[in-house]
């Protein structure tokens, strides 16, 4: 075998991530030398390579499905939003300074040439590369200077398979018109549908499965059903919409409960998956002052914009809740800007611009924001636990009151972070991936909150939970896919002869910029 596939989606949130990492465990399973690929990715959620870059926690994931480490490779540009207009360009894992969205259809073709020599290069490296599309390929209004789904797709000559979630309504409708939307030349690429998150008896879904086949003549490549309890690296602020669902029963006769500030430019919310994991574990998200009504832990989370973002924290009422929950004894943890924001003051010439602003006051530390981003793998110990995460920001702690705690004993006997009383900040994403430093730090969350009946479970190995998802992705391919296909289209490429949908197939004027096919 060797080849590559690109897999689209319908919308945000089709599943095609997690497609894309089941069909990378499914070959991998069998040997197959396979790696992900995602050219373009818009996502605060990142992580920390071995190379010192940054990349999608998504194509993390992928690569831990595939028996890999994570690579600045397997994700070439990364998009981070501030705001609702710019972005910050992270390109082979560096930053590489703010885009808008008109700005940056500049620097595309330059992009376009990166992206397509990381892939040429994985390819010749591997038996196949299973790539990820980024929104919707049917966004004409970004076709011509797409580097990430058809614009990726045509200049590599990948077959291209379309996910729809069925869980949100209308999958036919946005597979047929996904299809129809493209060019020609886009069409013929289109080798595939699959059906994502399907509920109910497979003989009701049946004569819409043959029909779509029929009107698009292509086939489609099976129906994923819906998978609960998968909690895997969500790449958007889509994956969290509804939360962490409900806890496990506890192990003791307690629950804990987190609630985590929903902030408008959260990143790394992936950082409170390993706490969710945990039985008797309630994380919820909380956006005004009375979700923290009941709160064993107070989160902060990390934050693309901390100052914009502590801002909203003020206007919502959730700053004076916060700060009255730690006078009161409340335990509350800041992550990256959450730590940040819990601070007396903030210096911020290069995110936001704004100069000082005053922090939270909760922890006596100054931050100063500088432009080179501090990227890193660290590890140390939480009151002898072992512990290791990533680090990932542009503020840095440049003052802090003598005496003032670490929260973290660094691997060179440094300190990192801060804790006073019963308030703790770090600027260590990943850390609760560590299983003795979260057991560790939920039993003194719940001896601050009386939570005397709380007893962590010491079976809990997240890692494993993480395989076992994986595991289960890569099941659900090798059940409800059709393999072979997946492989002839990995060996010979898109399918021959396919049919052209209108209106591309009789409106040569359809594009804005007036090129035919």
């Amino acid at each position: 075998m060797s080849g590559a596939l690109l897999v689209a989606g319908t919308t945000s949130d089709a599943g095609k991530s997690l497609v894309t990492a089941g069909i990378c465990r499914w070959l991998a399973r069998r040997g197959v030398k396979v790696a992900p690929f995602k050219a373009q990715n818009m996502s605060n959620n990142s992580v920390v390579t071995p190379e010192g870059g940054e990349i999608g926690r998504a194509q993390a994931l992928q690569a831990a499905a595939c028996g890999l480490e994570p690579s600045v490779r397997f994700n070439p540009v990364l998009l981070k939003p501030g705001s609702d207009r710019t972005s910050q360009v992270v390109v082979l894992g560096q930053a590489r300074g703010e885009v808008s969205a008109l700005s940056y259809r500049d620097r595309k073709p330059a992009l376009l040439s990166i992206v397509l020599d990381t892939l040429a290069g994985l390819r010749s490296e591997f038996d196949a590369v299973i790539c990820e599309g980024a929104g919707s390929p049917a966004e004409i209004n970004l076709r011509g200077t797409d580097i990430a789904n058809m614009g990726l797709a045509t200049a590599a000559g990948l077959p291209v398979i379309v996910v729809g979630d069925i869980d949100r309504g209308g999958v036919f409708a946005a597979l047929y018109g996904t299809l129809a939307l493209l060019s020609p030349e886009d069409q013929r690429l289109i080798s595939g549908f699959v059906v994502n998150k399907f509920r109910g008896d497979p003989a009701l879904l049946a004569p819409g499965l043959t029909a779509i086949e029929r009107l698009t003549g292509r086939p489609v490549l099976g129906t994923i059903p819906w998978l609960p309890g998968l909690r895997l690296d969500g790449e958007d602020s889509l994956s969290y919409a509804t939360g962490f669902g409900p806890a496990a029963p506890p192990t003791g006769s307690e629950y804990l409960r987190v609630a985590v500030a929903r902030l408008p430019r959260i990143s790394n919310s992936t950082d409170l998956d390993a706490l969710a994991a945990e039985p008797g574990v309630q994380v919820v998200f909380a956006d005004h002052p009375a979700a923290l009504a009941g709160a064993d832990l107070v989160v902060l989370p990390g934050s693309k914009s901390t100052v914009d973002d502590l801002a909203w924290l003020r206007a919502t009422g959730l700053a004076d809740a916060v700060v009255a929950h730690g006078a009161r004894g409340g335990a509350v943890l800041g992550i990256c800007g959450g730590f940040q924001m819990l601070g007396n003051r903030i210096r911020d010439d290069v995110e936001s611009g704004q100069g000082e602003v005053p922090g939270l006051g909760l922890l006596p530390v100054t931050v100063t924001f500088r432009a080179q981003k501090e990227l890193g793998r660290p590890s140390g110990s939480y009151g002898g636990v072992p512990v290791s995460g990533y680090e990932i920001h542009h503020g840095r702690v440049v003052s802090r009151a003598d005496g003032l705690d670490p929260l973290f004993t660094t691997a060179q006997g440094g300190g990192e972070g801060a804790r006073r009383g019963t308030v703790f900040g770090t600027h260590w994403h990943g850390a609760f991936e560590s299983d003795g430093f979260r057991r560790a730090f939920l039993t003194d969350v719940a001896a601050i909150s009386g939570r005397h009946g709380f007893t962590v479970a010491e079976s809990t190995d997240y890692s494993a939970l993480r395989l076992s998802a994986l595991d289960t992705l890569g099941d659900a391919v090798e059940q409800f896919l059709d393999t072979a296909a997946l492989e002839r289209l990995l060996d010979h490429g898109p399918s021959n002869g396919l049919p052209i949908l209108s209106p591309a197939a009789d409106a040569a004027a359809w594009h804005p910029d007036g090129r035919t096919s």
